[in-house]
């Protein structure tokens, strides 16, 4: 793949972004003093990107800036820098229809592919705080707020045709970063890949069971074509734990560069499997057996508050601001048509659970057997441990399930069984 790198980027370094900052406005109103008496930090744990704080004698900023090929692998994987525009274009609208649950956008420099935003701090992000075994009581309901609203005001639901289509126009040329979600999602966890990894001796015979099962295969290519081809609503496109800044009091989404206009349950699913897999993570992080039991009671409990009011918050979107060209209120003016209005809310939502279970078990397959794996479960030094939540995380993915209940009972389930390792 040819890159298109503008002939005045430059990669940014600690050294070199104070000038670079220097000569915006806004941003020398906001740090203070001048560039030289700035601080630069470089804190990037992604896989992507560079990420910079910086602070100044009057406040400070985050900067986030694209490098044209993959940070987790280097130079052997090209990526466009356009990530950083369709990023900005996200930024801009979950800011419109979720109002303070994202950073506030300070700069945008196309050419550099470098976003400057509010540093959010004291946040840290969220996965690590899981790991930790810290309760966070707000963050279900702002995640259900900002996932609710974006999705619902993008969609057909509230959209006129015109103007969704343009949505959709607007985020057509993210296609390298879904080709990474259609590639490491859905095609190779089930094929032998230079990719794939995964705890072995242990999982060994669990991951070819995956790749031999061909009903599996089959219904994971049904989610990768609904991935490709329904384009329902701007979704943020990697939406997880590690895509999440918090505070006792403060929640914020951040990251959206994989947003495109998609199916929604791939938001949903990729935020119930990240909680579930931190679920099962538990007994690698816990000094005695059952030490985080409670702890495990409070994450199930949130994947049923983030979906539950998800749903609820959806529905009433739905119910007070639908006036988009899908569904057009002239047709459901009587008793009787409304009736059979929420007949068809209801049937709506429960494909959208079906494919909110889907896009997670798949969420979850790939965190195991394919690259870039969580570190909720990487961090467990112990392989038998590590194995063990793993093949708990991995015997729970696929299933039916009628009610998200159901899900958190299953988890419950499949977190008894037999620790690899154990005596018998």
């Amino acid at each position: 793949m040819k890159i298109d790198v503008p002939d005045v980027y430059v990669s940014q370094t600690p050294e070199s972004l104070p000038a670079l900052l220097g000569s915006v406005a806004v941003i020398r109103d906001l740090l203070g003093g001048t560039p030289d008496t700035w601080t630069v930090e470089e804190v990037g744990d992604g896989n992507l990107n560079l990420v910079f704080k910086v602070r100044g004698p009057a406040g400070g900023i985050a900067v986030k800036q694209a490098l044209p090929y993959v940070r987790l692998v280097g130079e052997s994987w090209p990526l466009p820098l356009t990530r950083a525009h369709f990023e900005h274009l996200a930024l801009v609208r979950q800011a419109r229809h979720a109002p303070g649950l994202t950073p506030a956008v300070v700069h945008y420099d196309a050419d550099m592919a470098l976003i400057a935003m509010e540093l959010l701090e004291p946040h840290i992000i969220m996965r690590h705080g899981m790991i930790d075994g810290i309760v966070y009581p707000l963050f279900t309901a702002a995640l259900s707020t900002l996932a609710a609203s974006t999705l619902f005001h993008t969609s057909d639901l509230a959209m006129a045709a015109g103007d969704k289509k343009a949505l959709v126009a607007d985020f057509a040329g993210n296609t390298a970063l879904c080709a990474i979600t259609e590639n490491l999602i859905f095609t190779e966890p089930y094929m032998v890949a230079d990719n794939n990894r995964w705890t072995s001796p242990q999982l060994d015979g669990l991951a070819a069971s995956m790749r031999a099962d061909g009903d599996l295969k089959v219904a994971v290519l049904r989610l990768k074509v609904k991935f490709m081809s329904s384009a329902e609503a701007m979704i943020h496109g990697d939406l997880h734990t590690g895509s999440i800044m918090v505070t006792q009091t403060d929640t914020r989404i951040i990251d959206p560069e994989f947003s495109f206009v998609g199916p929604m349950g791939f938001d949903t699913g990729a935020m119930i499997a990240n909680l579930l897999l931190n679920y099962f993570s538990q007994i690698g992080h816990e000094s005695i057996p059952g030490a985080r039991d409670s702890y495990r009671d409070w994450v199930l409990g949130s994947i049923e508050e983030f979906w539950n009011g998800f749903r609820s918050r959806f529905l009433a979107l739905w119910r007070h601001e639908g006036r988009g060209d899908a569904y057009p209120a002239v047709l459901f003016d009587d008793p009787v048509a409304r009736i059979r209005l929420v007949r068809e809310q209801e049937r709506y939502m429960a494909g959208l659970f079906r494919d909110t279970l889907g896009f997670a078990a798949a969420k979850m397959i790939r965190r195991i057997l394919g690259l870039a794996h969580n570190i909720d479960l990487e961090n467990i030094a112990d392989a038998d441990v590590r194995a063990t939540a793993e093949a708990r995380a991995l015997m729970t993915s696929p299933g039916h399930y009628g009610s998200i209940e159901a899900v958190t009972a299953a988890a419950r389930q499949w977190n008894a069984i037999e620790p690899f390792g154990a005596k018998v």
